[in-house]
């Protein structure tokens, strides 16, 4: 038997040149990559520091009303002062884990952009099924589930690298690591946002399978984008939310990636017991939505 027809038997033949076929299209058109970036910079740069929460709990933003502070001396006005000073400290890092706000918002940056380029891989279905690729490979020995793995890949790929260069421009921002930080924490950062993309790009394939129009992903994406980010802990601690709402963000895959990931980068002590649940959790969306994927591949894309 020949090496190309042991080639051609092989269950991943074909996954490495479909991926890269996808990974071209992004890689080669370095404008469409630069605004992929611009949208999380944004939010980072300018929300993130719009929104100074721990300045809210600083002595200045504290005024005495007059009359009250005539009844102080100046040293007892400034031990008040150092007193709320302190306070603000103890607040943010009980509120939020940390108490830098942009670093809490950073991480939260990370997942969202994961989110969002994954939402592009149910896209990339229609087009190529609009344009007559998707039937080209259909006719060749590739497996069903190989064409949508590749898509699935090179979304997960795309994703990492550019939380990556999140966490490189949230840096300067103020981004500050947490005292439980070890360089070998980044492994879990990238193992975490690994299974959430395979999730979530399955999960906007398998939704998009069929389609014909490119309103359809338009739409799911417009539906999807904003629960998905805002019932989460992206940018506000869970349990500080109203109850009804976080029944939903604590079975968002979201939120448990999040946690996971600010275990590991900003937190000063971390939760292996938590840490263990957020990994469980994700790891079983991961596993569940990419099944689902592979068996919608087999059944309706037809050649």
């Amino acid at each position: 038997m020949s090496t190309s027809n042991n080639n051609s038997k092989s269950k991943t033949h074909g996954l490495w040149a479909l991926t890269n076929r996808e990974l071209k299209k992004w890689y080669k058109a370095p404008v469409v990559f630069v605004l992929t970036l611009i949208q999380p910079v944004l939010w980072l740069g300018l929300l993130g520091n719009a929104l100074n929460i721990s300045s809210l709990f600083s002595a200045s933003s504290i005024q005495f009303p007059a009359e009250l502070a005539a009844q102080f001396t100046p040293a007892q006005l400034s031990a008040l002062g150092s007193f709320f000073s302190g306070l603000q400290n103890q607040i943010m890092g009980s509120t939020f884990g940390t108490t830098s706000y942009i670093s809490f918002m950073a991480v939260g940056m990370m997942a969202f952009t994961a989110l969002f380029t994954t939402m592009f891989s149910g896209m990339s279905v229609v087009w190529d099924r609009r344009l007559g690729f998707l039937n080209k490979v259909l006719s060749t020995p590739v497996s069903r589930a190989v064409i949508i793995l590749s898509k699935v890949l090179s979304a997960t790929l795309r994703s990492m690298f550019q939380a990556a260069v999140i966490l490189l421009i949230a840096l300067p921002l103020g981004f500050a690591f947490g005292a439980a930080f070890t360089p070998l924490n980044i492994l879990g950062v990238f193992a975490m946002l690994f299974l959430v993309c395979l999730g979530l790009s399955s999960l906007f394939i398998a939704i998009n399978i069929r389609s014909t129009r490119i309103e359809t992903p338009m739409a799911v994406m417009n539906l999807l984008n904003l629960p998905l980010t805002f019932a989460s802990s992206a940018f506000f601690p869970i349990k500080q939310m109203p109850a009804w709402l976080q029944a939903v963000a604590n079975v968002n895959p979201i939120s448990y990636t999040i946690d996971g990931m600010r275990q590991l980068l900003i937190f000063d002590s971390i939760d292996f017991a938590q840490l263990a649940v957020d990994f469980a959790f994700v790891g079983a969306f991961a596993a569940v939505l990419t099944t689902i994927g592979i068996v919608f591949s087999w059944r309706f894309l037809n050649k």
